[in-house]
């Protein structure tokens, strides 16, 4: 298996060519759509290219999941995650750190968990299922 700072490295140059930015800007802590400017568009264009570099398959709700978004009030209220809702979220995306986003975990802010770390993470646990570790 590839170590974490080859992932990493693989993960940067794909966000690279997926959003046409600079490689100097991207760093592990940088949010896809705070910080590298990332649009829903883009998005469909990086899951792509992860699946061709890495051979993987990555289904939408694996890395986009549905408990992201919901009008379920058991989840979402008033514009945040309930406790309910953060379970849920931390269930279907064990790979994301959820530590900064708990503290106020308001609906808008739910793409900050779109670190760069965070999809090298989700990789990495992709080539595990996929037996290629």
């Amino acid at each position: 298996m590839p170590s974490h700072e080859e992932v990493l490295s693989k993960v940067s140059a794909t966000l690279v060519e997926a959003l046409n930015i600079d490689e100097d800007e991207i760093k592990p802590e940088s949010t896809l759509t705070g910080d590298l400017g990332a649009e829903s568009i883009d998005f469909l264009d990086i899951v792509f290219r992860l699946e061709r570099e890495f051979g993987i398959k990555i289904p939408r709700e694996e890395l986009f999941p549905e408990a992201a978004q919901t009008s379920d009030v058991e989840l979402l209220k008033d514009g945040k995650y309930t406790s309910k809702g953060l379970s849920e979220l931390k269930k279907s995306m064990p790979f994301a750190d959820f530590s900064e986003f708990e503290k106020n975990p308001e609906a808008s802010q739910f793409g900050n968990l779109f670190t760069v770390n965070m999809i090298a993470r989700f990789v990495e646990n992709k080539l595990v299922q996929a037996g290629k570790a």
